[in-house]
C-alpha cells in the first residue's frame, strides 16, 4: 500500500452563524467569523489517496487525472466563491472547515475509487494555526 497527496489552494469566503439564534448569540459563540460582512480564507487542501502501484506505470494513480477532478469538482467550485451562497455543495449546511471538508470527501469518494485507487484522508487548511482532517 502507498499514499499519494495532491495539494491545491482556494480563496473563499464565508461566515459562521446558526440562523435560529441572535446575532448577539452568534457573536458570543462564533466570535468575528459571525461578521455580517462575511471574511475570508486562503485555504489549502491537501488530497491523500492510496493503493497499490501499478507494475505497468509505476504510480497508484495518474496524478493528471487527480489533478483535474480536484480542480474541477473542488477547485473550480470553491475558488473566490462565498461558501454560504454561492457553492451548492454546502446549501443549508454550516460553513465550518469541518463540514466542508467532510463535503468535500463526499463529493471525491467514489469518483477517486474510479479512477483505480482510495481516497485516504483530506486536509483542509484553513489557516496557518487551523486545520481539519477527515479519513471518512
Amino acid at each position: 500500500m502507498i499514499y499519494l497527496t495532491r495539494r491545491e489552494r482556494f480563496n473563499a469566503a464565508h461566515k459562521l452563524y446558526n440562523d435560529e439564534w441572535s446575532e448577539k448569540k452568534n457573536l458570543e459563540v462564533f466570535g468575528k467569523c459571525s461578521n455580517p460582512n462575511w471574511h475570508g480564507h486562503n485555504y489549502v487542501i491537501y488530497v491523500t489517496v492510496k493503493g497499490e502501484v501499478n507494475p505497468q506505470t509505476g504510480w497508484v494513480i495518474d496524478l493528471k487525472d487527480l489533478s483535474h477532478l480536484l480542480k474541477e469538482e473542488v477547485i473550480e467550485k470553491l475558488d473566490h466563491k462565498n461558501i454560504n451562497l454561492d457553492v451548492n455543495f454546502m446549501k443549508s449546511k454550516k460553513a465550518s472547515t469541518e463540514v466542508l471538508c467532510i463535503e468535500i470527501w463526499n463529493i471525491l469518494f467514489e469518483k477517486i475509487k474510479a479512477l483505480g485507487a482510495t481516497l485516504h484522508c483530506i486536509k483542509l487548511i484553513e489557516t496557518e494555526n487551523n486545520y481539519v482532517e477527515y479519513y471518512g
